[in-house]
């Protein structure tokens, strides 16, 4: 319950600045005309990727900030998309993650750590065109590299800040326009995308839950994505944000022996376990202002009320939009 009364403080924040950002900053054009698309410009949601690809030479910047806020920890972070316009129908980018994750009941990570970093291709299929009912569809692959730490952790998990695996991401992402009975524009997209992790290598204290005895390898659930975002242009400036989100991950399983034969759980030295299946949803309210067309900010709250075999957290975000 106190996700929700937070949640609810930040829906009544939201509304506050957009009341404010409506009567600093009025439409261009008169009520009674229908807004152009040029005349809203948005940085895009929290979560969801844009569907559409980059013009050929062009590039966008996109750095976030976060922290993930869990009942004895705080995990801060930052995620930068960096994507280059290849051809009109195909940007191709690279996405470097950090992390420190700050403990009330442990030790914190030792410093700054490097993630898993992800690179990525993303081609166009079709393009939505004012009138048509067809959004604009593109289909991506992602490829992400085991280059966090992950085991060999010692007296710090805290400083695992990777998978240790590699893991190839198929996603569709579609987007379209609507335009409200007040003739203001509603951006819509729905992704959905699918994950799967090679084997990986475990040796000692790692993000799996093993111990300082422990070798062998793990096995990584496939995880399943759905997100739905929504973006109601209030001005030019001025944007409201809001993403809905699901995920499933199947059970992952961890293999191997206890080269001491002292842990728990072990027959005749060797260990299997089941991390067990995950399921939650999310929702990531947030306000987007933009300077001009190609640069602009957002910020918000992604909050993850709990689930199966998932602990409740909330994450507030910021990151800057940056496109040339």
């Amino acid at each position: 319950m106190k996700s929700w009364r937070i949640a609810l403080r930040i829906l009544v924040l939201i509304a506050i600045t957009a009341g404010l950002a409506s009567a600093q900053d009025a439409p261009p054009t008169p009520s009674t005309d229908r807004q152009s698309m040029d005349d809203a410009w948005w940085t895009g949601p929290l979560l969801a990727p844009n569907a559409s690809t980059l013009p050929r030479g062009h590039f966008l910047i996109e750095p976030y900030l976060y922290d993930v806020i869990g009942a004895h920890s705080n995990g801060f972070g930052s995620l930068t998309y960096i994507n280059y316009g290849l051809a009109d129908r195909f940007t191709v980018g690279v996405i470097p993650t950090f992390g420190y994750n700050k403990l009330s009941d442990g030790l914190s990570s030792s410093g700054i750590g490097l993630g898993d970093v992800t690179v990525q291709g993303q081609f166009r299929l079709g393009q939505f065109h004012e009138g048509s009912w067809i959004p604009t569809i593109s289909a991506t692959v992602q490829e992400t590299f085991p280059t966090g730490k992950y085991d060999q952790l010692g007296k710090r998990p805290s400083d695992g800040l990777g998978s240790g695996a590699f893991t190839t991401t198929v996603a569709l992402y579609t987007q379209t326009y609507f335009w409200m009975p007040n003739r203001r524009i509603l951006r819509m997209r729905f992704n959905v995308s699918q994950a799967f992790s090679r084997d990986v290598t475990v040796d000692g204290v790692s993000v799996y839950g093993t111990d300082a005895d422990f070798r062998g390898h793990a096995e990584p659930g496939r995880s399943s994505l759905v997100d739905a975002s929504w973006e109601y242009s209030l001005t030019r400036r001025w944007v409201l944000a809001l993403d809905a989100t699901y995920r499933y991950t199947a059970n992952t399983r961890v293999i191997g022996n206890n080269i001491s034969g002292s842990s728990s759980g072990q027959d005749s030295n060797g260990v299997l376990l089941n991390l067990g299946s995950s399921e939650t949803s999310g929702f990531a309210p947030a306000v987007e202002y933009s300077w001009k067309s190609t640069i602009g900010v957002i910020v918000g709250t992604r909050v993850i009320p709990g689930g199966h075999n998932a602990a409740m957290t909330i994450t507030p975000v910021a990151a800057i939009n940056i496109v040339h």
